[in-house]
């Protein structure tokens, strides 16, 4: 049998699921001019300042500072990556780190910039909107490259990274935990 360890904790999964499911809905209610749209924005932004207190407070596979590496660390992790050699690592690898502050990032900018488009310095102008399109755009393509990666490095370490997100368990034998 091999030797499980618990990695990602129930607020890690809790947040990460939330956070799916809320730019998911937010996405199909985009068009919707009620309040609908509006709330679900305020619940990623919510979500989003939960993980971040996580991130500090959280277990050490939680914790930014177990698994957000530098731009030399991240980019050589990458080439490790297109070169077939990358190592395994039981949290996350230095692109996955790189791409939790991407999409923390953009989710926030996202929120704030539909937060700003109903403020009364703002309302009306069709900047704004053009601006919060674009970053739901450029959101949608990070969580495809989020998927991709996933997908990659689940084929290529040969385990299943969405099942360890929904159980926190990953297979601890012989992983390479460069934290």
């Amino acid at each position: 049998m091999k030797n499980k360890q618990r990695v990602w904790d129930a607020p890690v999964r809790l947040l990460h699921w939330t956070l799916a499911a809320s730019i998911g809905a937010a996405w199909f209610t985009s068009a919707d001019t009620g309040p609908a749209h509006e709330y679900i924005g305020y619940g990623s932004a919510a979500a989003v300042a939960a993980r971040l207190a996580w991130g500090r407070f959280g277990n050490r596979y939680a914790r930014f500072g177990q698994f957000v590496r530098g731009p030399a660390a991240t980019w050589q992790y990458l080439r490790a990556v297109l070169a077939g050699r990358a190592t395994r690592h039981l949290g996350h690898n230095p692109l996955g780190g790189a791409m939790v502050v991407a999409l923390l990032s953009c989710v926030s900018l996202v929120a704030l910039s539909g937060w700003a488009m109903g403020t009364d310095l703002l309302w009306g102008y069709a900047w704004p909107v053009r601006v919060h399109e674009a970053l739901a755009w450029l959101l949608v393509g990070l969580i495809a490259l989020h998927v991709g990666g996933v997908l990659a490095t689940s084929w290529q370490h040969r385990e299943n990274l969405v099942k360890a997100m929904v159980t926190g368990d990953k297979d601890g034998a012989g992983a390479d935990d460069a934290a």
